[in-house]
């Protein structure tokens, strides 16, 4: 079973041209050189170092793992090592210039795609417990490097964002469909078994895997993520100056960073305005709040006598349908994201005003739960019973159990490709440039 998904070698190498066109349109087709070799933030990378590290992750794993070619160029390979350089200090690296990073990438694309002929992307028999998996079983190794280029240019938005500037990006404009919000403001999520993770999608990393029955009471969570205006309430009350509110380590953040709204918002008059991509507007009522980061949406929560939502919560929220007791890969059902499900792969440069994509919506009537805003969960990152690394220990394992807390659900930044119920996501507690928002959930009362 591959859940629908497309595993043809058309589509793969139509998907590898899609995202590569995606990150010349962030970088050598938005910006000079000079711009490219800046380092707009100690937070992120400079874009010409994310754009060479893309083509370098994909000739280590197309070129020499799956295909057994010889390595293009090994002398770089220390460069774009992630966890070897810090992104603060990448700046000062001898970077490949943004032309060479260019010819270096068309080189490594030339390659995968001559050596795709030659692979065979057969769905293996089903193998024993312990057995490893493949590189090139149901084609996973090319879904990996496919997600991971759209993961860096998720990364290289972030860096538009926080890059001074006239504006460089193109949105599409907003849709035009009549908005049809939620009915209720809440939906009770049943007690009772449900499937979370995979075994079998061919698109999922190690740390949605394996599939696991996880057994949750009843629970209440909110059927839109939380709105600015909403969030604009929980300022005026006194959110940002109220101790009770926060925990601990959040009123540390506050009083250190001397946060007193979501990152970008600047008070205008009587209103707020946000600077967003270049652009300065006021800040819309109805769509999901965005750029805050955990400490916020939890003391958002407490105030609003609700909490965040575990992982497992989410998920149930997102995937369960009680009508089959199945568990689905989208909320929508199986079938891949349209532009009538969610507000995914960069097509606007926001979140959608909520009520936006109604077709999107769980069985269970929880809208926008895939794209517009990344939803902070109360859960640590950590590996399911009976995890494996694969490919790689650095994807996934070194990052569990150390204080970074799961994000579901993608972004508006997001491409289709690199969201599904089972993605997991994970960041620090502090961060706040990443395009993330929330929503709240709530114990149910017993019967």
């Amino acid at each position: 079973m591959n859940n629908g998904q497309d595993i043809s070698k058309e589509r793969i190498a139509a998907e590898l041209d899609r995202g590569r066109r995606r990150s010349l349109g962030l970088t050598l087709d938005a910006l000079d050189d000079e711009e490219l070799l800046t380092q707009h933030s100690p937070l992120m990378s400079p874009l010409v170092w994310d754009l060479a590290h893309i083509g370098n992750y994909e000739e280590q794993w197309l070129l020499r793992a799956a295909a057994g070619r010889e390595a293009l160029r090994p002398d770089i390979d220390h460069l774009y090592d992630a966890f070897e350089n810090p992104r603060a200090e990448r700046v000062d690296l001898p970077l490949l210039r943004p032309q060479e990073a260019r010819d270096y990438n068309e080189r490594v694309r030339r390659e995968v795609l001559d050596a795709l002929d030659g692979v065979d992307l057969t769905v293996p028999a089903p193998r024993g417990p312990d057995d490893p998996p493949g590189l090139l079983d149901a084609g996973f190794v090319y879904h990996m490097v496919i997600q991971h280029e759209h993961q860096h240019d998720e990364t290289m938005l972030a860096t538009h964002q926080l890059r001074r500037g006239a504006p460089v990006l193109l949105e599409e404009a907003p849709a035009v469909a009549p908005l049809r919000p939620p009915a209720e403001a809440e939906a009770l999520v049943p007690a009772g078994p449900f499937t979370m993770g995979t075994d079998d999608d061919p698109w999922a990393y190690d740390n949605e895997k394996p599939a696991v029955t996880v057994d949750l009471p009843a629970y209440f969570i909110d059927t839109a993520p939380v709105t600015n205006a909403a969030y604009r309430e929980f300022m005026e009350d006194g959110g940002y100056q109220t101790r009770h509110w926060w925990s601990r380590e959040g009123w540390e953040w506050k009083e250190k960073r001397g946060a007193v709204a979501p990152a970008f918002w600047e008070r205008e008059g009587e209103e707020w305005a946000r600077r967003r991509f270049g652009r300065r507007e006021l800040v819309p009522p109805d769509e999901p709040v965005q750029h805050v980061n955990y400490h916020e949406a939890r003391a958002y929560a407490e105030w609003a006598g609700k909490r965040l939502p575990t992982e497992a919560e989410w998920e149930k929220a997102a995937r369960f349908d009680p009508a089959t007791g199945e568990s689905r890969r989208h909320p929508w059902g199986d079938g891949e994201p349209a532009a009538r499900h969610a507000n995914l792969g960069q097509r606007r440069l926001g979140p959608a005003t909520v009520g936006r994509h109604p077709d999107g919506a769980s069985p269970l009537g929880v809208h926008q739960l895939i794209g517009d805003v990344w939803e902070w969960t109360s859960t640590t990152f950590h590996g399911y019973p009976g995890f494996r690394a694969f490919p790689y220990r650095e994807y996934s394992e070194v990052f569990f159990d150390s204080g970074y807390k799961v994000l579901r659900g993608g972004s508006w930044a997001t491409h289709p490709t690199a969201v599904r119920s089972t993605f997991r996501n994970w960041d620090l507690p502090i961060r706040r440039q990443i395009f993330s928002g929330f929503r709240c959930a709530r114990d149910a009362e017993p019967a």
